[in-house]
């Protein structure tokens, strides 16, 4: 009786003990693109205002949200972004794309199954009217061309730069080691960012990347396309060559439209920042980086 008694309190401590430990486990990914329409979205298309959807380039249908042209003649220098309305700094996201048919008339010879998620974006409201990318770290998505290896979740920076160990990367764009992907076919990717220290690429569950210390800086994106290239204006020029070697370590999340279709599914940001005091409420166990203002207790 007494061993019995004994088993019933350890298990009276134990459960609340482990309930909780299960729930600081328990990954908490938030769906960013609700499936329905584009809500808590900006676009900005390069030549047109903010929130100009032109020709209805970004939408949304099953659930899917496309970048289609069925309604251009031709892509005219129309390079777009469709951004997230909030900005993240540690935090992982993840979603599935598939590139389909074949590329708009008028569209870059090099943007032929070419697109990609912009990292630590600026923000839409603050391109200039005519500029055709954010400075931000771009994933870069290639689908396959049926011959050949084409990797995808490369690395290009625009206006920015990245070390990959401790060498400074000045190229324009990085090669990942992902395996090719050809055809129509949904492809899993995801990126894991924790501010400016370092940042991993991942298609289908593999790291194909691995980058550190992203900064703005290099240029906009060579001698060849500088910023004028890039449409940015005097003053945003200015701005920029200012910020020059600043460690970038936040910004927004934005998806491109680059002349061929794609489409984008089950878009999902996981922070990596957020209460880190096992005491409280919202503790979780693979937050990354404190921030214990945002702590919940009991009253």
């Amino acid at each position: 009786m007494r061993n019995l008694l004994l088993l019933l309190l350890i298990g009276l401590f134990v459960l609340p003990v482990s309930f909780a430990q299960k729930a600081a486990d328990r990954e908490e990914w938030v769906q960013i693109f609700n499936g329905k329409d584009l809500k808590d979205w900006d676009i900005k298309i390069a030549g047109r205002p903010l929130n100009d959807n032109y020709q209805n380039t970004f939408r949304v249908e099953k659930g899917i949200l496309r970048v289609v042209y069925d309604q251009y003649k031709t892509f005219d220098f129309k390079y777009g972004h469709i951004y997230y309305k909030k900005p993240f700094a540690y935090y992982r996201v993840r979603f599935q794309y598939r590139f389909l048919g074949n590329q708009t008339p008028g569209g870059d010879s090099w943007n032929v199954r070419n697109s990609g998620i912009m990292l630590h974006s600026q923000s839409a409201e603050s391109l200039s009217l005519n500029q055709t990318f954010p400075v931000s770290l771009e994933m870069q998505l290639l689908g396959g061309l049926g011959k050949g290896t084409r990797h995808t979740g490369n690395l290009c920076t625009p206006g920015t730069q990245v070390f990959i160990g401790n060498n400074l990367r000045p190229e324009h764009c990085t090669d990942s080691d992902s395996k090719t992907y050809d055809g129509d076919q949904w492809v899993t990717a995801e990126a894991i960012v924790l501010g400016d220290s370092i940042v991993h690429h991942l298609i289908n569950g593999d790291t194909v990347l691995t980058y550190q210390r992203p900064q703005v800086g290099g240029g906009f994106v060579s001698k060849d396309h500088d910023w004028n290239a890039g449409r940015f204006g005097a003053n945003a020029e200015k701005h920029w060559v200012s910020q020059a070697n600043t460690p970038l370590g936040s910004g927004y999340l934005a998806l491109q439209a680059e002349s061929h279709p794609i489409d984008f599914k089950n878009i999902e940001v996981l922070e990596l920042k957020g209460c880190m005091n096992p005491r409280a409420l919202n503790y979780k166990s693979y937050y990354v980086k404190a921030d214990n203002t945002k702590c919940r207790y009991k009253k």
